[in-house]
Formats: C-alpha cells, structure tokens, sequence
C-alpha cells in the first residue's frame, strides 16, 4: 500500500500563486475568443455558400465592387471597435458599461466573421490592398470624401470615426471616469463615422446579402449611438467631432 496523501499535502500541491491563476485565465481567455473567432468565420463562409447557389446571386463580384469594399473596409472597422470595446470590457468598474462593451465586441465579431465567408468565397483580400478604404464608393456623386486625404486610387487613408494610434494610447492609460467616458467617446464617433459606409452597401451593394446586413449595421448602430450618447452625457461628457 502506497503513502497516504494528506490534505495538507494536497493543498500544496494544487495550490497556485495569483500570478499564475492570472496567466492561466488569460491564457484561457485567448483561447476561447481565437475559437470563437474561427467557429464565427466557419459559419460565415457556410453562409456565403448558400448565397452563392447557382441561380440565387449575380456571379462573384469584382476586386473594386461595392460587396466586395464594404466587406474589406467594414471589416477594418469593425476590428478597431471590437478593439476598444475588449479594452473596455476587461478594464471598466462600471457594470454598465461592461455589458455593453461586451455586447459591441459580441456583435461585430460575429460581423466580422460573415463578411470574411463573402470574401473568401468570392476568392478576395480579407482586408483594403494598399491602405486604400471607400474607393468602392466613388461612383456616387453623393459621397464625395472632401475634407478627408484621398490616396492615388480615389479612396482614402483613414475611414470616418477611426482612433488615432494616440487616442487609443490614452483609452489604454485612463481609469475610472475618464476611461468610461473617452470609450463611450471614440465608440460614439466611430458609429457616426461608420453611417456613410452603411448607407452606401445598403442601398447600392450587388448582393441582396450584403444589402440586408449593411442595413441592419445601420438601424442597430444608429440605436446603440443614441444610448451611448445618453451614457456620454450622464457621465459628464460630450461627444467628439467626427
């Protein structure tokens, strides 16, 4: 018969320091979101087959096309705010806003993960080749990009409501209050900055799929604008210039 293992020995056997139940969580926490992010993908490329039965959509779209630039660019979008919006989750005290960090990142990662099907069923770039973002959009005199630096292939540098690379420095400094509030900030301008884009691909994209959704982008960001403003302003704040 074997030596009795105690509970005091096996205390300290399992027992393991705050750092290390640190790295493990987060570590954990990696892990599951990489899944997350690879199941969304799969079935968005389930769901850009079935659109792409033959007979139910136009043939695969060109490299310059609306479907094709609003994927890319709304992509590159969505990126930063799920960005933020992860920050913000893991960071915030206020359970509020902790919610809704967490359903902005929820949401879009799903976005995210239906626009790449497209793409890569349409054998196209996942993201804008060059830095080039809404030159899909020039074929509309309504939406000219004046005031904004334009690139050699008409589109532009930096898409609306993006953070700079300081903004986004300062979101990772703050605490408390000013962190709450510089989120709901940068969040609120980048769902404004966004609205061109959405009316674009809603009303002119090639494919019903990507008109549908583009749509919906609109209508559930414009509501989420509203209440972050509310938030904004309860917390003393006032909405950035786009």
């Amino acid at each position: 018969m074997g030596p009795v293992t105690t509970s005091t020995d096996q205390a300290s056997k399992t027992t393991t320091s705050p750092d290390d139940r640190s790295r493990s969580t987060g570590w954990q926490r990696v892990l599951v979101l990489l899944g997350g992010a690879l199941a969304l993908l799969l079935l968005g490329a389930a769901a850009g087959l079935l659109i792409g039965l033959p007979g139910s959509t136009p043939p695969r779209p060109a490299p310059g096309s609306v479907g094709v630039g609003f994927a890319q660019d709304m992509t590159a979008h969505h990126e930063q705010a799920v960005q933020m919006a992860a920050w913000e989750r893991d960071h915030t005290d206020d359970p509020v806003l902790r919610q809704l960090a967490y359903d902005i990142e929820t949401v879009q990662i799903a976005q995210i993960g239906r626009m790449q099907g497209w793409l890569e069923l349409w054998g196209a770039s996942g993201l804008p080749v060059g830095g080039q973002h809404m030159a899909w959009m020039s074929g509309d005199s309504g939406h000219s990009h004046s005031g904004m630096a334009t690139t050699d292939g008409g589109g532009v540098a930096s898409m609306p409501g993006m953070a700079s690379t300081e903004e986004l420095r300062a979101l990772r400094a703050a605490t408390g209050t000013e962190l709450d509030v510089l989120f709901l900030q940068l969040m609120l301008r980048h769902h404004q900055g966004g609205v061109s884009m959405l009316e674009y691909g809603a009303q002119h994209a090639e494919q019903p799929a990507v008109r549908n959704l583009a749509a919906q982008m609109l209508s559930s960001q414009s509501s989420e604008s509203t209440y972050l403003m509310q938030l904004l302003t309860e917390r003393g704040g006032q909405p950035l210039p786009l």
